[in-house]
């Protein structure tokens, strides 16, 4: 396949990609209830979130070096990739390092809260962001930042006192805007989690 035809196929991923929003949410509310459900211990967790950080991460390496693989990524996956996917770590592989780190480094019961304001107010804020942003916010929007830190606000005001949401949300916000050159689907679990623990211990 030429150069500009691959550009083409990646170009077909750009735009508000709803199925994409769904699939991360869906992704974060399984892991969510699982955790809260099975009550894995934290060894059990590091393992499965390690074997498949693992998986994909040779997935991504083995695309990244063979152009009809990753080309064919882009083909079955059109739904839900990403034009950042095309040269770099796919989003899926960051997300399941950051849940990595976080069942490796803090309590699961903290992980819940981190998984779900990554599983809605990531993608809340890239909806509010494509439809309604017109302030510049950060390198982003106003709108979607808004959008991110009301999500994140609902989600851990129902999980944690309203001081710790509070300030974690707004921290998480700010990350969720600022993470390059990290994915912030790496960054946002892992410091929404620090956070939350770490307000919670002086609040």
């Amino acid at each position: 396949m030429r150069s500009s035809d691959f550009d083409a196929l990646v170009g077909r991923t750009s735009g508000l990609q709803p199925w994409r929003k769904a699939f991360h949410a869906l992704n974060g509310t399984i892991i969510a209830t699982t955790l809260v459900l099975v009550e894995p211990t934290r060894q059990l967790a590091v393992l499965i979130a390690g074997l498949v950080t693992l998986l994909l991460l040779s997935m991504d390496l083995y695309r990244l070096v063979q152009p009809r693989a990753n080309e064919l990524f882009f083909e079955v996956f059109r739904q839900l990739a990403s034009p950042r996917d095309a040269r770099s770590l796919a989003s899926s592989t960051w997300y399941a390092a950051g849940i990595l780190i976080s069942v490796a480094a803090f309590p699961i019961s903290d992980v819940v809260s981190g998984v779900l304001v990554l599983g809605f107010a990531d993608p809340a804020a890239a909806i509010a962001g494509k439809k309604l942003g017109k302030r510049p916010f950060l390198g982003g929007t106003l709108e979607g930042s808004a959008a991110f830190f009301a999500t994140s606000l609902v989600v851990l005001t129902l999980r944690h006192a309203w001081p710790v949401a509070l300030l974690a949300s707004i921290l998480t916000t700010l990350v969720e805007r600022r993470s390059w050159p990290l994915d912030d689907n790496f960054t946002i679990p892992i410091v929404c989690i620090g956070a939350v623990v770490g307000f919670g211990m002086i609040l």
